[in-house]
């Protein structure tokens, strides 16, 4: 008897202290990358370095690692800035989403996962960089269309052009010189008729009507009228606008929330937003208030590790697009 009441005392506090230990657990820090003097670490929310600036290049976290270039292959680090998948590849893709991450060695291109084995042989001229709602990009002669994760054919390459993923259900295609959105069986659900559009994120994406850019929700339907010289996507409610040379905000109605007043800007990630003021970035609130100041020669947003996937789509579309100049 003696012998048991121990072992039930000793049971009892082993899961008193595993309770403990679950309840102290700690969300991960988020980190942002920054560049200074050509050297590429990262930051966390209070603009401490968690991990020094030593790469050649970097880019952001997703599913716990990100792509680290040494001389010139490239690989991937974990948060702590640890090695994590040595860098042995020439080109490798932005992230990894839905566990798997492009890279390129030669002249083809495959997909890894996490522990850097492949998981889709390196077969293809060309592929998008990521997969999103199950589906990559892949460019067959000349014209695109989609795999699955399997490295399966999922949608015939047939447009002359496509967007590089699917958000929201949606995904935007060219034909001719107009575009559109088709669905995940390649079915034309909002006919082709803009000059120029992007991705879907919080109902809503950018269409561009003669030089104007607006917004359209997925049936179709103009919700914000054409009227800016540039936009990006909605993040925690607002969207980043260009007026004139100057950056600011606007709600889902359409409503400018912080006067265009940025040299350049980006999308609000943990209720911060980089802003470009003269030649250095910096961080502001959804208030328009700076938080952290302008100091570094790059910022990228916060975010440890983007569960949602346009997140990281948000990323490379600021990462491409060329707007920091």
């Amino acid at each position: 008897m003696r012998s048991i009441l121990c072992a039930l005392m000793c049971l009892t506090l082993l899961v008193s202290r595993s309770n403990s230990e679950e309840v102290e657990q700690v969300e991960p820090e988020k980190l942002a990358r920054v560049q200074i003097g050509g050297r590429y670490g990262f930051i966390n929310t209070k603009g401490r370095y968690v991990i020094n600036p030593q790469f050649d290049d970097a880019l952001w976290f997703s599913e716990g690692l990100a792509r680290v270039k040494i001389g010139d292959k490239w690989g991937f680090i974990d948060s702590k800035g640890a090695i994590a998948i040595n860098p042995q590849f020439d080109e490798v893709g932005f992230w990894f989403s839905e566990g798997l991450a492009y890279v390129k060695i030669g002249d083809k291109v495959g997909f890894i996962n996490t522990k850097g084995r492949y998981v889709i042989n390196p077969q293809f001229d060309e592929a998008w960089f990521w997969f999103s709602e199950g589906l990559a990009r892949i460019k067959i002669g000349d014209k695109y269309g989609f795999i699955d994760t399997k490295g399966a054919i999922v949608i015939n390459p047939q447009f002359d052009d496509v967007w590089s993923w699917f958000s929201e259900g949606l995904a935007y295609i060219k034909v001719g010189d107009k575009y559109g959105f088709i669905d995940a069986k390649g079915e034309i659900v909002i006919n082709p008729q803009f000059d120029s559009g992007g991705w879907f994120s919080e109902g809503l994406t950018g269409i561009k009507v003669g030089d104007k850019w607006g917004f359209i929700d997925t049936k179709g339907t103009i919700v914000i009228n054409p009227q800016f010289d540039n936009i990006g996507w909605f993040s925690e409610g607002l969207a980043y606008i260009k007026v004139g040379d100057k950056w600011g905000f606007i709600d889902t109605k359409g409503a400018i929330v912080i006067n265009p007043q940025f040299d350049n800007v980006g999308w609000f990630s943990e209720g911060l937003a980089r802003v470009k003021v003269g030649d250095r970035w910096g961080f502001i609130d959804t208030k328009g208030a700076i938080v952290i100041n302008p100091q570094f020669d790059d910022a990228d947003p916060f975010e440890l590790d983007a569960a949602n996937p346009l997140e990281l789509i948000r990323r490379v579309m600021w990462f491409s697009k060329d707007q920091r100049k």
